[in-house]
């Protein structure tokens, strides 16, 4: 397949690689959601070729190499199938309000690892470039993990989200006029259905048992809480929360 290379503004050179696997946005549903994935395969080439076989009945908008190489798949006006069954902030249809970008990474199943600097750049500069085009809160930029959290890892808890967040990109306590994390944070039991009540403020869907509410404090500690991904709910989590909360909410 022959490919195209675009140039965008910030995004730099973009590689056109057509997928097959798309469909028309509903009439009038808005771009408001991006979703950030892994690929999970053991190369990106074999990702490239999965996204784009018709069969697979898989895509994404974007493709990011670990070299930072950025491939367009679908073009953003489609409707991409990336996201799957899944909710936030009330959204149960996600993939027709979002843009989905897949970043190699071979991921929790086949030696997950630290995404390269040159990577995160392009990501940062698509992403930056997206939201120029599309009015996606803050608060509706996620990880495929946030809204999936059954069924999903990824990008998982070695993704940079701060490193996004301190250039314009989605929440983290103090950047962009989301509060500082309280440095009184408290060692003492906290009782979780507090915090199971901010989840869902924030956009978690709800879960129906104590498994369901352990992936979704799982999912929130991979992207918000990184260095602790044990599912306990404790006072340092319950503040993180809060904060996020408060910063969509206000």
């Amino acid at each position: 397949m022959g490919e195209k290379i675009t140039k965008t503004r910030s995004a730099g050179n973009i590689i056109s690689h057509p997928s097959p696997n798309f469909g028309d946005r509903p009439d009038g549903c808005p771009i408001d959601i991006l979703v950030l994935h892994y690929t999970g395969m053991q190369s990106g080439a074999d990702a490239l070729e999965r996204l784009c076989d018709p069969e697979s009945s898989v895509s994404s908008h974007y493709l990011i190499e670990e070299d930072g190489r950025i491939f367009q798949l679908v073009d953003e006006d489609k409707r991409a199938w990336h996201a799957g069954l899944g909710i936030w902030q009330g959204c149960q249809d996600v993939n027709s309000h979002s843009i989905g970008i897949e970043i190699v990474n071979p991921g929790h199943e086949y030696g997950y690892r630290p995404f390269p600097e040159i990577q995160i750049q392009s990501v940062i500069d698509l992403t930056q470039d997206i939201l120029k085009r599309q009015e996606i809160p803050a608060s509706r930029i996620i990880a495929h993990s946030d809204m999936a959290p059954d069924r999903k890892e990824d990008p998982g808890e070695l993704f940079p989200w701060q490193q996004l967040a301190e250039n314009g990109i989605g929440l983290w306590p103090g950047c962009h006029g989301v509060a500082e994390i309280s440095s009184g944070i408290s060692g003492a039991a906290v009782s979780p259905d507090e915090f199971y009540r901010l989840l869902e403020a924030i956009g978690y869907g709800p879960a129906d048992s104590d498994e369901g509410k352990a992936k979704r404090t799982i999912a929130f500690q991979r992207h918000w809480r990184q260095n602790d991904i044990s599912g306990n709910v404790d006072g340092e989590c319950l503040a993180i929360a809060k904060v996020l909360a408060s910063a969509i909410t206000r």
